[in-house]
C-alpha cells in the first residue's frame, strides 16, 4: 500500500479518538489470560501487534471474543502446551512478556517471530529469567529466537537492570508472580510502569521505593477485571506534532493516557514552546487520562539525554520531525535502543529526512538536527517500521509538494486509522 501526502497542509482542526494504548492492551490481554474467569477490555487496541498477542494466547487454550470493534472479552483459564509455535510476528512486546509469563507456567512452548524480530535482542530478558531458574533454550543463539520454553517452578531474585527497559522489567515481574520468594528489581532510571500499576490494581503486593520494585508472590490465579484502556499517547504523538507544526491548527485528542513514565514527549514539547493543554483529567485502573488540546506554535530547540529517553523512546522518530522546524540545534543522545527497534530508527530517520532536505547528522546513540528547514516532498520507504512511516507522513504535511510512502501497510501494526484520522482533521492524503 502507498500513501500520498499532499503538502503543505493549510490547517488541521477537529476532535479524534486515538486507538487504545498498545502497551496497556498487551498487558491487559496477558493478565486477563493469566487470571480466572471473564475479563473485559474496553477501548482495547485492535492491530497487528495486539492480534499477535491474542493469537498466541488462543494457541495456549485461552478463549476470547470481540463484543464490539474495541470491546474484548477474555476468559482466563489454565494454559495448555500448544501444538504449534507461538508466532509473535513483528511484536517484540508479545515475545518478551510471554517469555516471562511462560517461564513459571506448566506448559512447554516454542516462541518465534518474523525475520526482523529474530534479530532483535532478547538476551536481556532471558538472562534474569534464567537466574530465577527458567529453562529457556534459544535455538538461534541463546539471546535470539526462536526459543523453547519449558515452564517450571522459579525462585525470586534481586536483579539490577543494566539498562532501563519496561519490557524486561515486566517479564521478570510476570515470572515473579508465581515464584518462590520475593523478587526485587532495580532500574537505573524509571521506565514505563503500566505492569506495576495493573498488578497493584489486581491486589498484588508490589512496592516501589528508591528506584527499586519489590513483588511478593501471588498464591492462586489472578482475579478477573474490567478496564477502560486509555488512548495511546505514542500514537497520539503524530497528530500532536502535526497540529503543532501546521499553521492555524487546533486539534483535540480525547481520553489520552498521560502516565508520567510515558509523557516524555509532552514534556519536551512543552519545553520547546508547544501549546498543549491537558483538560478533564481522570483515572482508570490507576492510569491517568486527560483530553489534550493542541494548537500550532513556534518551537525552540532542545537536547534529550539518556535520562529522558526511556519515557519517550517510541516518540523519538516524530520528535525528529518537530526538531526540523525548531529554531536552532536539537540533539538526542543515549538512545542506542533506537537501532534495535522494528528497524534501525537512527538510520531510517536520517535517510528519510535527508531525502526531504533536512539537516540531520546521525550519531551512534542518537542524532543532531538543525532547524528550521523547509522540507520538500520525496518518495520514501519506511522499511516495515510503523513509527517511521507515520513520522514521514507528518513530515509530508509540512513539506512542499507530494510525499509518497511506499509499503505503508506497517502503519496498521499500531494505528490502523492513522490516515483516516488525519483526513478527518483536514489533511490531504490518498
Amino acid at each position: 500500500m502507498e500513501l500520498k501526502v499532499n503538502g503543505p497542509a493549510e490547517k488541521l482542526e477537529g476532535n479524534i479518538k486515538l486507538p487504545g494504548d498498545k502497551s496497556i492492551s498487551h498487558r491487559g490481554m496477558l493478565l486477563a489470560a493469566m487470571g480466572y474467569g471473564p475479563s473485559r477490555l474496553l477501548g482495547v487496541l485492535r492491530s497487528g501487534v495486539t492480534d499477535a498477542m491474542l493469537n498466541c494466547l488462543t494457541a495456549l487454550g485461552v478463549e476470547s471474543e470481540y463484543l464490539g470493534q474495541d470491546d474484548l472479552l477474555i476468559l482466563g483459564k489454565s494454559w495448555s502446551s500448544p501444538s504449534t509455535s507461538l508466532y509473535c510476528g513483528n511484536s517484540g512486546t508479545t515475545m518478551r512478556l510471554l517469555l516471562g509469563a511462560l517461564a513459571p507456567s506448566p506448559v512447554r512452548a516454542t516462541i518465534d517471530g518474523s525475520p526482523r524480530l529474530r534479530q532483535r535482542p532478547m538476551g536481556r530478558v532471558v538472562t534474569p529469567l534464567e537466574l530465577m531458574g527458567a529453562r529457556i533454550n534459544g535455538m538461534n543463539g541463546q539471546g535470539q529466537p526462536p526459543f523453547i520454553v519449558d515452564g517450571q517452578e522459579l525462585h525470586g531474585i534481586q536483579y539490577d537492570l543494566p539498562v532501563s527497559s519496561a519490557q524486561v522489567k515486566s517479564a521478570v515481574l510476570l515470572a515473579a508472580l508465581f515464584a518462590q520468594g520475593e523478587t526485587e528489581i532495580s532500574e537505573p532510571t524509571p521506565s514505563r510502569d503500566h505492569t506495576e500499576r495493573m498488578l497493584k490494581n489486581l491486589g498484588i503486593s508490589i512496592i516501589r521505593s528508591n528506584g527499586s520494585i519489590r513483588l511478593i508472590p501471588h498464591r492462586g490465579r489472578l482475579p478477573n477485571f474490567t478496564m477502560d484502556v486509555p488512548g495511546d499517547v505514542s500514537s497520539g504523538a503524530f497528530p500532536i506534532v502535526a497540529a503543532t507544526l501546521v499553521p492555524d491548527s487546533e486539534v483535540t485528542l480525547s481520553g489520552v493516557g498521560i502516565n508520567p513514565t510515558r509523557s516524555g514527549l509532552l514534556e519536551i514539547l512543552d519545553a520547546m514552546g508547544a501549546d498543549i493543554r491537558r483538560e478533564n483529567q481522570r483515572q482508570s485502573c490507576g492510569e491517568p487520562i486527560a483530553d489534550l488540546v493542541i494548537r500550532s506554535a513556534a518551537l525552540n530547540p532542545v537536547e534529550i539525554e539518556a535520562d529522558k529517553v526511556a519515557s519517550m523512546v517510541d516518540e523519538l522518530p516524530i520528535f525528529a520531525i518537530a526538531a526540523t522546524q525548531a529554531h536552532g540545534i536539537s540533539k538526542v543522545s543515549g538512545a542506542e535502543e533506537l537501532r534495535f527497534k522494528e528497524s534501525d530508527r537512527i538510520l531510517e530517520i536520517t535517510r528519510g529526512l535527508r531525502e526531504m532536505g533536512a539537516r540531520i547528522e546521525p550519531q551512534a546513540d542518537g542524532f543532531i538536527i538543525e532547524g528550521p528547514t523547509r522540507l520538500h516532498g520525496a518518495v520514501l520507504d519506511p522499511n516495515g517500521d510503523h513509527r517511521i512511516a507515520m513520522a514521514f507522513a507528518v513530515a509530508g504535511l509540512i513539506a512542499e509538494g507530494e510525499t509518497t510512502l511506499r509499503n505503508a501497510d506497517c502503519i496498521a501494526e499500531s494505528y490502523p486509522d492513522f490516515a483516516s484520522d488525519l483526513i478527518k482533521l483536514g489533511a490531504e492524503i490518498q
